[in-house]
């Protein structure tokens, strides 16, 4: 069942007064896909969650005004709101486990960053907006992609590291 409407709006407005497209079903989802073939696409599912309004979308703000080439489109569908454009988006994921919020970098279709839930809870939106403009300077405007899957955060691979970004702050 969908987060009544009147609680979601500000949270989409928070993303479209940015000039972030809203895809509210599976057809826009699937027209986007289609478009996204060529070019850069960041794809974020928004969510009403915490972490999505202190530190997901004010991330996307803080990239979006970078002195950096930005990818060619902005799209958006929200978690828990637009459940058949949601549900749609993933399965253009195959493979990637579902989180809200999350983003994706499409080159020319396919993903080649990623930015899951657990790259954005505990961290701060700088932090966040910083692996955004990383990923937009490697891959918008580039030839670049990488060869073994989509990349993530800069993570701590250690044999004693919990595998998340060195700018991750646990809440407990």
């Amino acid at each position: 069942m969908p987060y009544p409407e009147a609680l979601v709006e500000p949270m989409r407005r928070e993303l479209t007064r940015l000039g972030v497209e809203e895809l509210l079903d599976a057809q826009a989802v699937d027209a986007l896909f289609e478009t996204a073939e060529e070019g850069t696409t960041l794809l974020i599912i928004n969510s009403v969650c915490g972490c999505a309004a202190a530190n997901a979308r004010p991330a996307v703000a803080l990239a979006k005004q970078a002195n950096v080439v930005q990818p060619d489109r902005y799209v958006t569908v929200f978690a828990g709101q637009d459940l058949d454009a949601t549900t749609r988006a993933r399965q253009y994921l195959a493979g990637i486990p579902p989180s809200s919020p999350f983003m994706a970098l499409l080159k020319d279709g396919d993903p080649v960053y990623l930015i899951e839930r657990r790259h954005i809870e505990g961290r701060s939106a700088s932090a966040i907006a910083t692996d955004l403009v990383k990923a937009f300077e490697k891959y918008v405007g580039s030839d670049e992609v990488p060869a073994d899957g989509p990349d993530h955060p800069v993570v701590d691979s250690s044999p004693f590291g919990n595998g998340l970004p060195p700018t991750f702050r646990s809440i407990m």
